[in-house]
């Protein structure tokens, strides 16, 4: 029966490294292509090795952010 909250544990605690890696930025362009080009530029320039838009705002000016991930 202690083997059930052991795994539990240990997903939680490897799930919470594994977001401890992620590291956000924020862009704007003006339109949804043009901001997630600039996303991916920063991507590059950090050598991030994936990114994951977790919000995108549109008004005048679309503002993205997102996750990136080493």
């Amino acid at each position: 029966m202690k083997t059930l909250p052991a795994i539990f544990t240990a997903s939680l605690l490897s799930l919470a490294a594994f977001h401890a890696s992620a590291q956000s930025v924020t862009a704007t362009g003006s339109t949804l292509d043009t901001a997630e080009a600039a996303i991916a530029q920063k991507a590059k320039e950090m050598h991030a090795s994936d990114y994951k838009i977790i919000s995108a705002r549109m008004g005048n000016t679309v503002t993205m952010s997102a996750e990136l991930y080493n």
